[in-house]
């Protein structure tokens, strides 16, 4: 089955019931997971012990005229900003000074990220992130990593992030959501672990973009931003635990969301055709949403053909690829603006054999 019927069958059964979790585990068989098991407990000793906590990041960011704008965080430890030593050096704050230089306005973040948190827990997020601010302008989640460390049923954990997307939605807040980092882009996962990891991750990311979408939000994919980097500077991107980025990873992740963030709030006039894009391409969402899993830093969203929201396939998506910002090169040499790269799936048949 490829990845696009996977996303849809996932974001389908998490509206109507199912799950796949077991039958996946299942399909495993004994042997294979009984490796996975001793290629997990390597990979725990290889990874460096986590930090106590993540810094205090809400407050007031910017300057300018005018009532702040109202940006909240939710999601895991990534958008809390474990590993980053200061508040400034988090994601929600780079977005928040991103949001503000360019409105004009200060950005008032407030954060309810909680480190460790999986799907299931963004309902209580929720909740708090209204009681402190009922009619948030704009919402960014991260969320997905910790689903899949722990195996849980992503059935459910999508539907989880779909009613948070919605209930958002309802206050009339804009939500842009980072979808399920590669977890095969982490270096000390070993082979076959490492092969699942990247299918589990990326098959979710697919199927959160598919419900992230159909709820009315924009998906970001992260997918592994910070493979490559953290292949030849893993001192730089990465925090010491090996796992979590660093100032440096975040701000590359922030990049990345920071334009959608701007294009929901429509603070360039133009979101669609804002500079910031490269290219679109328009196609059933399940399928869109596949190739933005390999496609790191694009972002998935709502279109129409012909004035119509959906087609034979269902709903219509727009792919935006999304430049990111050119990254600052050692030697004081100018820099040069990163291409997106596109990761070509391993074959289905190799990947159902790799256990």
């Amino acid at each position: 089955m490829g990845r696009a019927r996977r996303a849809r069958r996932i974001a389908q059964q998490a509206v109507y019931g199912g799950g796949g979790a077991a039958a996946a585990l299942g399909a495993l068989g004994l042997a294979g997971y009984g490796v996975l098991r001793v290629e997990a407990e390597l990979a725990k000793r290889i990874v460096g012990a986590p930090f106590d906590g993540a810094p205090d990041d809400s407050g007031i960011y910017g300057y300018g005229a005018g009532a702040p704008l109202r940006l909240v965080m939710l999601g895991d430890s990534t958008a809390a900003g474990m590993g980053a030593a200061h508040r400034e050096q988090t994601i929600g704050a780079i977005i928040a000074h991103g949001v503000a230089a360019l409105s004009g306005r200060p950005v008032e973040l407030t954060n309810v990220a909680i480190v460790g948190a999986e799907s299931p827990e963004l309902g209580d997020q929720v909740i708090q992130a209204l009681e402190q601010v009922p009619r948030p302008d704009v919402a960014v989640i991260s969320i997905g990593a910790n689903d899949v460390t722990h195996r849980n049923d992503r059935t459910a954990a999508v539907r989880h992030l779909e009613m948070a997307v919605s209930r958002l939605r309802e206050t009339g807040a804009e939500v842009v959501v980072a979808t399920c980092p590669d977890l095969g882009a982490i270096e000390p996962l070993a082979q076959p672990l490492k092969l699942l990891a990247r299918r589990w991750s990326r098959d979710l990311a697919a199927a959160q973009t598919v419900a992230v979408v159909e709820a009315g939000g924009r998906a970001v994919s992260v997918g592994n931003l910070l493979g490559p980097s953290f292949r030849s500077e893993p001192k730089v991107m990465f925090s010491e635990d090996r796992f979590h980025p660093s100032p440096a990873g975040y701000a590359r992740v922030a990049a990345a969301l920071l334009p959608s963030v701007v294009a929901a709030l429509e603070l360039l006039g133009e979101p669609v055709a804002a500079p910031s894009i490269r290219g679109e391409e328009v196609g059933p969402l399940a399928v869109t949403a596949t190739k933005a899993v390999r496609q790191p830093g694009s972002e998935v969203g709502p279109a129409e053909i012909g004035g119509e929201s959906r087609g034979p396939r269902g709903r219509w998506a727009v792919l935006l690829h999304r430049v990111l910002a050119p990254l600052p090169q050692p030697g004081g040499a100018t820099p040069q603006t990163p291409q997106i790269p596109v990761e070509p799936d391993a074959p289905e048949r190799s990947e159902a054999r790799s256990p």
